[in-house]
């Protein structure tokens, strides 16, 4: 996976694009896809930007709408899918992990490169410890 530092005053969806092409999923079984075929993520991420980026690219967005778009919102509504939603805890688990790293949570680094070296290492102590045998 991949991570970007962002400033503390600019929302993490400016960093969406480039983030997702960061990512390289292999396929193990016919044609590679490179890409997820699903994308979940919370209201945050509920842009006209990002949905019409996902859909160019083939991705399924699983984006709720945000309150103030749905009143808005003319037409079909956007398709939502729940179940797939659900799924979207396990990224919120491993962020909730990493808040408890305290130089990850308090970002006691001030520089970016040493942040973000400080969130790797936080990742590699965490898969050292979950799959000892692979290292």
């Amino acid at each position: 996976m991949t991570v970007e530092v962002t400033p503390g005053q600019q929302h993490e969806s400016t960093r969406f694009e480039s983030v997702v092409q960061a990512v390289r999923i292999p396929q193990p079984q016919g044609r590679p896809r490179w890409r997820p075929k699903r994308l979940a993520g919370d209201k945050g991420y509920s842009y006209p930007r990002i949905r019409t980026w996902l859909r160019k690219h083939g991705i399924e967005a699983v984006i709720p709408q945000r309150d103030d778009q749905r009143a808005r919102h003319r037409g079909r509504p956007l398709k939502f899918n729940r179940e797939a939603y659900r799924q979207r805890n396990v990224v919120e688990r491993c962020i909730g992990w990493l808040k408890e790293n305290r130089r990850v949570a308090t970002r006691f680094e001030k520089l970016a490169t040493n942040y973000l070296g400080m969130i790797k290492l936080a990742m590699i102590r965490r898969y050292l410890t979950e799959f000892p045998n692979r290292a």
